[in-house]
């Protein structure tokens, strides 16, 4: 799931990234923002979801996947889209553009 907050004054957003997985004892957020290197999630025991936020500029569109346990790959249902990769599957889409 994602969550977006704009702000008036700067032309980034931030972005919480949520991701639920029954069986990970890990979850890492892969990028083109950060050229694909795993940044680890936090866990919330509370609700038991995977979660980090991170501030990326707006008016742009970026790819990402999940990275579960540091072996299988995961899309995040509830992104903006998706887009093919060059693996045989497809990537998740997170828009940072404003809406009026």
């Amino acid at each position: 799931m994602l969550t977006k907050r704009f702000f008036k004054t700067k032309n980034e957003a931030e972005i919480t990234f949520e991701f639920s997985h029954p069986d990970a004892s890990k979850v890492e957020l892969v990028a083109e923002f950060n050229d694909w290197q795993p940044i680890s999630m936090k866990f919330n025991k509370k609700d038991k979801r995977f979660r980090l936020k991170h501030r990326l500029p707006t008016e742009k569109q970026f790819h990402f996947r999940y990275l579960i346990d540091g072996k299988s790959w995961d899309n995040d249902h509830n992104a903006d889209g998706y887009a093919a990769n060059g693996f045989g599957s497809e990537n998740s889409i997170v828009d940072t553009q404003r809406l009026a």
